[in-house]
């Protein structure tokens, strides 16, 4: 078990905005002076110039703008450590969505080198959380790995809000189950001043994506700038991120970071249909499964409806899952992650199934009447 009188707490700091990318010479200023640039061939494209005009006229030398390779695999990351331009740098930037900063972070943490994160798209919080999630050469999962936090990350308003809509609405997904899945995992438990925070962070998760959610998509899609918009865009990347970098432990002693929610979507990594959804589509979804375990009733009707209104999952068959025949398949994947190792006395595989049945049948009369309204 940690030592709860004597460890330390590394968290991360942040830039936001259209010209958020000033900053780097400053945030590099103790750090380093070489750096190499690594990311998706979208993101890069879509980010390079900025980036160079960013460090213009400060004494940041830009080695080389690198392919993270295409897949969020330890093989790429190897990769990645293999070439002398990556060896060389001083700073490593990650630049694109979650599997390609994911990509560089498990680099970057097995090089003990610093890292600068720049998330082109609003879809999840790997560029501020100490996790990567890595899969297999075949797009299988593979485990939850725990790394160093990025030193600063750049979020650039104005590039996510041109990145593709269905990774933002996937975000707004993912984003909704941190409060719940956190709260759940850790309520049985003794806290400390760190997980205490952990929790109480995740608590500020759930709100603004529901007050705000359906206005940042509909600004998102117009490209408006919006309050609601950066909230949400904060929440997704920042809340979370926060919220997990304080509920997860490298030594493995507790892991509240996840749970049944995102048990399903590891498990749905191995279905015939499923694995073709996105993470936070099929998140969403697991968050009413979870809040359904919990037996929130109001709540998942609550959640349902917001789902609904955004063109989330309200049941298996809005993500191609047979859950009757698919179950057994699902919980061999995910009862290897920290996810299910970590989960609480009260779950077990049976009841779970239950509960993923009684949430398909909510949702398949839900949509049943909204037809008919």
């Amino acid at each position: 078990m940690i030592n709860t009188t004597n460890y330390t707490v590394n968290l991360s700091s942040y830039s936001i905005g259209a010209d958020c990318y000033k900053q780097i010479p400053y945030a590099a200023r103790f750090l380093g002076k070489k750096v190499v640039v690594i990311g998706g061939k979208t993101a890069l494209a879509k980010s390079k110039d900025a980036i160079i005009e960013g460090v213009k006229d400060s004494d940041i030398k830009i080695l080389d703008f690198i392919w993270y390779g295409g897949e969020c695999t330890h093989e790429n990351s190897h990769m990645l450590m293999d070439m002398p331009i990556v060896q060389e740098a001083d700073i490593l930037f990650a630049v694109g969505g979650g599997r390609a900063i994911d990509t560089v972070k498990y680099a970057a943490h097995l090089m003990d080198k610093p890292l600068f994160t720049f998330p082109t798209v609003g879809s999840n919080c790997a560029a501020f959380s100490a996790q990567a999630i890595m899969y297999h050469p075949g797009g299988s999962f593979r485990g939850n790995f725990p790394t160093k936090p990025c030193n600063h990350c750049f979020i650039n308003s104005s590039i996510i809000a041109d990145s593709p809509e269905p990774l933002f609405w996937a975000g707004i997904g993912d984003a909704l189950s941190k409060e719940f899945e956190v709260v759940f995992a850790s309520k049985y438990d003794q806290l400390f001043h760190t997980t205490l925070l952990g929790q109480q962070i995740s608590r500020v998760c759930t709100a603004p994506i529901l007050e705000n959610g359906k206005k940042a998509l509909d600004d998102f899609r117009s490209h408006t700038n919006s309050f609601e918009l950066i909230q949400v865009i904060l929440d997704i990347i920042i809340s979370t991120g926060l919220a997990s970098n304080l509920t997860t432990t490298t030594d493995n002693s507790y892991y509240y970071n996840s749970m049944l929610a995102h048990c399903i979507y590891y498990g749905s990594t191995v279905t015939k249909k499923g694995h073709n959804h996105l993470h936070g589509e099929v998140v969403a979804l697991g968050t009413l499964v979870q809040v359904a375990y919990d037996e929130d009733m109001e709540m998942v009707k609550k959640l349902m409806e917001f789902n609904y209104s955004i063109g989330l999952p309200v049941c298996f068959d809005d993500i191609e899952i047979d859950i009757e025949e698919e179950y057994e398949t699902m919980f061999n994947k995910f009862q290897s992650s920290a996810a299910w190792k970590h989960k609480p006395a009260c779950v077990n595989k049976e009841q779970f199934y239950k509960v993923m049945q009684q949430v398909n049948e909510m949702g398949r009369a839900f949509k049943q009447e909204k037809a008919n309204a």
